[in-house]
C-alpha cells in the first residue's frame, strides 16, 4: 500500500507526453506523472520557492513586529525562529516526488478518500481564493498609487480594468503551469532580489539600529507580544501545505533530504531577509502605511521600481496559490480541466478583490478572518508532516488515485478517523489559545493572561494525537 508502486487504474486519466514543457499548457492535474515525465533537481525548487517570498507583505509583518512593541531584537529573533516552520513546508514536499502526485491527493492517506474532499475544500481552495484575494488587493492598491504618482487618478472602470490586468498576467503563469514556475521564478527571484537589495541600502541608512519602544511591554505583556508576533511570522509558512504540488515532477529517485532542504531553503531565507527588513525601517518609519512610509527615504527615480516589483511579487505569489486551487478543485470531486479550474479560482478571487476594493470593507474582515487561520492551518501542517515521517515517505500515487469503495485509503466509509480526530483536537486545542485583542481570546489564553499559544499547541497536540492512533497501523502495513 506504501511502498511499490503499483500499476495506474484502468481509468486513470492521462496527459499528453511532454504536457510539462514551459511552452505548452500543462495538462497534467490531480493525475500521477510517469516517470517518463519526472525531470530536473532538487535544487531547482529554490527558485520556486524564493520568489513568492521576496514580496511586498514580508515588509509589512516585519514593520508589524515593532508596532507590536517589540524591542528590535526581540522582533529579529521572531522573524528567526517564526520562519523555522518553513522547515515543515520542506518535509510536506518531499511527499511529492515519491508519489507522483499533489499534496491535494497524497492527503487522502491522512483523512481518507471521502473526509479529504471536505478538508481540501477547506484548506486548499477556500483559504487559498482568500489569501489570493488579499494579495491581489494588496497589488492593485500599489498600482493605483503608481498610476496617481503620474497623475492618472482611476475611477472605478480604471480600477477594474487594473485589478482583472494584474489577475490576467497571473492566470497566465498558473494555467501554463508547472514548467511555467520553475522556468520563470528563478529568473523572477534574481529580478526581485537586486530591487529589494537597493531597498536595502536605503532603509539601512535610515535604520535605528539602537531602537527602543516608547513603552516597552513586560512579564506576561511581553510573551503575549512575542507569541503573537511568532504565530503572525508564521502564518505565511503555514498556508503552503501544498507543496509537493510544485515538486513532483521530479524523478523519484530525487533524496527527500534534498528535497525538503533546498524548498526551505528557498523560502526560508527571503522571507527572514525581507520580513527583517520591513523591522528595521519600522525603527524610523511609520510602516503601518509602508508605501508611504518607505517613500520618504527612496529616491524619485526608484519608487516607481520598487512599486513594480511590489506587483510582480505579488503576481508571483499569486499564481502559485491558484495553481495549487486548481489542483484542489479537482480534488474535490468536479471533473474539470486544470487550465479550467485554475481560470475559475482566478474570476472568483478576482470578484472578491473587486468587492473588497469597489464595494466594502471586506479585505478588512478577511484579514481579520485569516488572523484566526493559524488555528486551523498549524494542525493541518503537523498531522501532514507526521504521516510523511510515519511513512518514511513511500507512497504509491496509483493507490492514492484509487477513490472507489474499498481502496487503499477508503478506511471507514471514506474517513480516517485518526487524520479526523487529530485534526479536530487540534483545531479545537488551538482555538482555546487563541488571543486576538477584540475579536477572540480563548479560554486557555485568557487564564494565562492572554499569551496566544496557538501555533505550539496546534502544531503538538495534533502530531501527537495522529502519531498514537496511526503508528500501529502503519507499522502494521510495514
Amino acid at each position: 500500500m506504501t511502498s511499490t508502486p503499483a500499476s495506474p487504474p484502468a481509468d486513470a486519466p492521462r496527459a499528453p507526453a511532454g504536457s510539462g514543457r514551459a511552452g505548452r499548457v500543462e495538462a497534467h492535474g490531480i493525475d500521477v506523472i510517469g516517470d517518463d515525465e519526472r525531470h530536473g533537481r532538487a535544487r531547482d525548487l529554490v527558485g520556486v520557492w524564493a520568489a513568492p517570498n521576496v514580496n511586498y507583505l514580508a515588509l509589512v509583518v516585519g514593520g508589524a513586529l515593532v508596532v507590536m512593541g517589540l524591542q528590535l531584537w526581540q522582533a529579529l529573533l521572531v522573524i528567526v525562529v517564526g520562519n523555522l516552520c518553513w522547515v515543515l513546508v520542506g518535509v510536506l514536499a518531499m511527499s511529492g516526488p515519491a508519489a507522483g502526485a499533489p499534496s491535494e491527493v497524497i492527503t487522502r492517506a491522512v483523512y481518507g478518500t471521502r473526509a479529504n474532499r471536505v478538508v481540501i475544500g477547506v484548506n486548499g481552495w477556500f483559504i487559498s481564493v482568500c489569501y489570493a484575494a488579499l494579495n491581489w488587493s494588496a497589488a492593485s492598491v500599489t498600482t493605483f498609487s503608481l498610476f496617481a504618482r503620474y497623475g492618472i487618478e482611476l475611477n472605478t472602470a480604471g480600477k477594474a480594468v487594473v485589478i482583472v490586468g494584474i489577475a490576467a498576467a497571473t492566470l497566465v503563469i498558473s494555467v501554463y503551469g508547472h514548467a511555467m514556475i520553475v522556468r520563470l521564478y528563478p529568473r523572477l527571484t534574481l529580478v526581485l532580489t537586486v530591487v529589494f537589495a537597493v531597498l536595502a541600502v536605503f532603509v539601512f541608512g535610515h535604520t535605528d539600529w539602537s531602537y527602543h519602544p516608547p513603552v516597552a511591554p513586560a512579564g506576561t505583556e511581553l510573551w503575549a507580544a512575542l507569541a503573537g508576533g511568532l504565530a503572525l511570522v508564521a502564518s505565511t509558512a503555514l498556508s503552503y501545505n501544498n507543496s509537493a504540488d510544485f515538486a513532483r515532477y521530479l524523478p523519484r529517485s530525487a533524496k527527500g533530504s534534498s528535497v525538503a532542504g533546498w524548498t526551505a531553503l528557498g523560502a526560508y531565507l527571503p522571507s527572514t531577509l525581507f520580513t527583517a527588513l520591513g523591522a528595521l525601517a519600522a525603527t524610523t518609519l511609520d510602516m503601518s502605511d509602508p508605501q508611504t512610509a518607505l517613500a520618504q527615504v527612496l529616491p524619485g527615480w526608484f519608487t516607481p521600481v520598487f512599486l513594480i516589483a511590489v506587483v510582480l511579487g505579488a503576481i508571483a505569489n499569486n499564481a502559485m496559490t491558484i495553481y495549487s486551487a486548481g489542483l484542489a478543485i479537482q480534488a474535490i470531486g468536479l471533473r474539470i480541466r486544470r487550465s479550467r479550474s485554475v481560470l475559475l479560482d482566478g474570476t472568483i478571487g478576482v470578484l472578491m478583490t473587486m468587492y473588497a476594493l469597489l464595494v466594502s470593507n471586506f479585505l478588512e474582515a478577511v484579514s481579520t478572518m485569516l488572523q484566526l487561520m493559524v488555528a486551523v492551518l498549524s494542525p493541518m501542517m503537523a498531522i501532514y508532516a507526521s504521516d510523511v515521517l510515519l511513512r518514511r515517505n513511500r507512497y504509491d500515487g496509483h493507490a492514492l488515485s484509487d477513490e472507489s469503495h474499498g481502496g487503499p485509503f477508503w478506511y471507514t466509509g471514506g474517513v480516517n478517523w485518526a487524520g479526523v480526530g487529530a485534526l479536530v483536537t487540534g483545531i479545537a486545542c488551538a482555538f482555546s489559545c487563541v488571543a486576538i485583542p477584540g475579536l477572540h481570546t480563548g479560554f486557555l489564553a485568557a487564564a494565562i493572561g492572554g499569551i496566544d499559544l496557538s501555533l505550539p499547541v496546534g502544531l503538538i497536540v495534533s502530531a501527537a494525537v495522529y502519531t498514537a492512533a496511526m503508528r500501529p497501523r502503519i507499522r502494521a502495513l510495514g
